[in-house]
C-alpha cells in the first residue's frame, strides 16, 4: 500500500488569503540556501511539477504543508533560525503553534471518503468556455468532475504514486463560486464537496496554484 508522509506546520500568526504570497516570499527570503522545493523555480524557469512545500491559511492562521520530499527539506527553514518575517510592509515575528507529521495510506478503499475543497481553480480559458456553455447543472458538474479527477491524478504522479485501479469520484455540492485573481489574471474559484473511494491526505492542495493556498482539501467527518 503506497504511503505518503506529510508535515503540517501551524503558526499562531493570523494571515489573510491575500497575504499568502507575501508569506511565501518571506519564508524564501529567510532561507540561507534557496532549495527549489520552497519556490518551484529553476533559474528563470518554472518547475512544472506538483509543489511539495505549500503555503496555507488554516483556521485563519499561517501554515506550511510539506509533502513527501518536502518533509525532508523543511529542516532548512529551522536551520536558518530566522522567524522575523517581512510580510508586505510589516515585520512579523512568526511563532510556531505546532508541528504534526502524518503517514498517509494512499489507496482505494471499500468505504467512501467525503472531502471538501476550498478556493479550487479548475477552469482554464478552454474549460471555462465549456462550463459556461453547458446546458444544465449536471453537465457543469461533469466538467468539474473530469477536471478534479485530472487534478488528483496529477497530484498522485507528482508524489510518485501510481494506482493499479481507477478511483470513483462524484461532486456532491458546489457550496460557493466566486471570482479570484492570481498574478493579475481573473479566475473563478469554487468551494465544493465530493465523495470518492480514494484516501487522500489532509490539507494538500489540488489543482492550479496549489502552493499558494488554492484548492486546499480537508476531510468531512460525520
Amino acid at each position: 500500500m503506497p504511503q505518503l508522509q506529510t508535515l503540517i506546520l501551524q503558526f499562531t500568526n493570523e494571515l489573510t488569503q491575500n497575504d499568502i504570497p507575501k508569506f511565501r516570499g518571506a519564508v524564501i527570503a529567510s532561507l540561507k540556501e534557496k532549495n527549489i522545493l520552497y519556490h518551484n523555480h529553476i533559474e528563470d524557469n518554472f518547475r512544472y511539477a506538483y509543489p511539495l512545500i505549500q503555503y496555507k491559511r488554516i483556521h485563519q492562521k499561517a501554515a506550511i504543508i510539506c509533502i513527501g520530499e518536502g518533509v525532508k527539506a523543511i529542516h532548512e527553514l529551522f536551520a536558518s533560525d530566522n522567524f522575523l518575517f517581512k510580510i508586505g510592509e510589516k515585520e512579523v515575528e512568526m511563532k510556531m503553534d505546532y508541528a504534526k507529521a502524518y503517514d498517509n495510506d494512499i489507496c482505494i478503499r471499500d468505504t467512501i471518503q467525503h472531502y471538501r475543497i476550498r478556493n479550487w481553480l479548475p477552469l482554464n480559458s478552454e474549460n471555462y468556455a465549456k462550463y459556461q456553455s453547458a446546458d444544465n447543472l449536471v453537465e457543469k458538474i461533469q466538467i468539474l468532475e473530469r477536471v478534479l479527477t485530472g487534478n488528483i491524478l496529477s497530484f498522485l504522479k507528482g508524489v510518485n504514486i501510481f494506482l493499479e485501479e481507477q478511483f470513483d469520484l462524484h461532486i456532491t455540492e458546489i457550496t460557493d463560486q466566486k471570482p479570484a485573481t492570481y498574478k493579475k489574471v481573473r479566475l473563478m474559484a469554487f468551494d465544493i464537496e465530493f465523495k470518492t473511494n480514494l484516501s487522500l491526505p489532509q490539507y494538500i492542495g489540488i489543482g492550479k496554484n496549489a502552493s499558494m493556498g488554492f484548492g486546499t482539501l480537508t476531510t468531512i467527518t460525520n
